[in-house]
Formats: structure tokens, sequence, C-alpha cells
């Protein structure tokens, strides 16, 4: 899967997982994008441990794996950047 298939791929599974996940995070669309396509590898390793086809181009398999992929790294996120504070 090239390049663009993959920011594409990243932008849609971080705008749903985002979308299905609302709050307040630090970042804008390129943090989304960037949790997105992150979460498509994370999605794409789940899915081949539990014996499915990874993540391979723009399907529905492939997205929805990107999804929960980009879903639970943002919990992390969230997680992780829990106590810090936004202001000066």
């Amino acid at each position: 899967m090239g390049i663009i298939a993959w920011i594409v791929l990243g932008l849609i599974a971080g705008a749903i997982a985002k979308a299905i996940m609302p709050g307040r995070d630090p970042g804008g669309i390129i943090v989304t994008i960037l949790i997105g396509i992150v979460g498509a590898f994370i999605g794409g390793f789940i899915g081949s441990l539990v014996g499915h086809t990874p993540v391979t181009g723009l399907n529905l398999w492939s997205i929805i794996l990107s999804i929960v992929g980009a879903m639970i790294l943002l919990w992390i996120y969230r997680v992780a950047t829990r106590g810090r504070s936004t202001t000066v």
C-alpha cells in the first residue's frame, strides 16, 4: 500500500475514531492523521494476531481495523496526557 493510501486511510480512521470517542484532545488535523496512520498499523497487527488478514488497502476490513487501532491509540494518548495542563 502506497504512502498516499496510508495517509488517506489514516485520515479516515483518525477522524472516525475521534468522532466515536469525542473529547478535548490537544492537536489538530495532523495529530488526527498520525493517530490514524499508527492506528492502522496497530489494527493490522491485531488483525493478524486474531487470524484475519491485516490492513491491505482501502477496503472495509482495513478501515474497521484501522479505526479500532486508532481508538486504542487515542485512548492511550488521552491517558498519557491526562495530567498535563494546556495553559501557560
